[in-house]
């Protein structure tokens, strides 16, 4: 049997580490009880069987998974949960939200297609932004630390404003503060997934990049 792991990544354990066992549980319900947590970082060797699947919610460990590592095969929990059966959706009585598609799945039509699919069904309307699925534009934290921080700023607010709506729906945590900083409203899916309150939490670029790197450090095996 082809094994299934869930990576929740560095984002989301920080996040909302308790969100983690939500998702699993739903998982094993669509894959009759064969995924186990994975939490070693993409950044490092998975150590899994050939023909593994990772079940992923951040979209670099999707890219890094799929593309550094061979004999594994990723897949969005956005795919998952559109295909699922018995998952129930909050409704959102028809609100209009803006979709910020994270750039390292920009290639990934699947994604794209499965995120507005939820939405849809969350009775949520999507108002797109010029750029957006294969054409999105990064929301400017993957400037860091390439350019200086003024300039990372720059860019988020660049993108922000390019967004038709104040709320703007983000599948990316990153993505998350970024949204913040160019004063939009971000409204992340898994938080609209589980009817929960998105936060900016610890938004500071210098310091959410520290935060990252230290999980890295120490998700290593």
């Amino acid at each position: 049997m082809q094994k299934i792991y869930f990576n929740p990544g560095c984002a989301l354990s920080i996040y909302k580490p308790e969100m983690e066992q939500k998702i699993l549980h739903y998982l094993n319900m669509y894959y009759d009880n064969n995924v186990e947590v994975h939490k070693i970082c993409c950044r490092y060797e998975p150590k899994v069987e050939n023909g593994s699947v990772v079940v992923n919610v951040c979209a670099g460990c999707d890219r890094r998974f799929s593309s550094l590592y061979e004999g594994v095969s990723t897949i969005s929990l956005w795919e998952v949960l559109d295909k699922m059966n018995g998952f129930h959706f909050p409704n959102y009585s028809g609100i209009k939200m803006s979709v910020h598609d994270a750039c390292p799945v920009r290639e990934k039509t699947g994604v794209h297609l499965a995120v507005r699919s939820l939405l849809h069904k969350m009775n949520i309307e999507v108002v797109e932004t010029e750029h957006n699925r294969t054409n999105s534009i990064c929301c400017g934290d993957d400037f860091y630390p390439k350019l200086p921080l003024e300039k990372v700023h720059e860019h988020m607010k660049k993108r922000a404003n390019s967004m038709p709506c104040e709320d703007v729906v983000v599948y990316c945590v990153s993505c998350i503060k970024s949204m913040f900083i160019g004063e939009k409203n971000p409204r992340y899916m898994v938080d609209l997934l589980f009817n929960e309150t998105t936060t900016a939490g610890v938004y500071d670029t210098i310091e959410w990049h520290k935060q990252l790197q230290e999980y890295i450090e120490n998700h290593k095996f």
